[in-house]
C-alpha cells in the first residue's frame, strides 16, 4: 500500500509538472513575440493558403472534368459522322 501511495504521489506530482508546462505553452502561444507563437501563427498562415489552393485545384478539377466529358461527346459524335460519311462515300464509289 506504501509503494502504491508513492507511486500515486510522484504521479500525481508528474502530472502537475506536466499541466504547468501545458499552460506555459498555451502561454507563449498567446505571446505573439515568442519563437513558438511565430511558428504556430506561419504554419496556421500556410495551411489557410493550402487549403484555398486545394479549393481552387479542386474547383479547376471540376471544370476540366466537365471540358473533358464534353469533348468525349464530340469525339463520340464526330466518330459517328465520320462512319456516316464513309459509307456514303463507299456507295457513291
Amino acid at each position: 500500500v506504501a509503494a502504491l501511495q508513492d507511486e500515486k504521489n510522484s504521479l500525481m506530482s508528474e502530472n502537475e509538472i506536466m499541466n504547468d508546462r501545458l499552460e506555459q505553452l498555451d502561454d507563449s502561444l498567446d505571446d505573439p513575440s515568442t519563437v513558438v507563437a511565430k511558428k504556430y501563427f506561419k504554419a496556421q498562415l500556410q495551411l489557410e493558403q493550402l487549403q484555398e489552393e486545394n479549393f481552387r485545384l479542386e474547383a479547376a478539377k471540376d471544370d476540366y472534368r466537365v471540358h473533358c466529358e464534353d469533348l468525349e461527346k464530340q469525339l463520340i459524335e464526330l466518330q459517328h459522322r465520320n462512319n456516316e460519311l464513309t459509307s456514303l462515300a463507299e456507295e457513291s464509289r
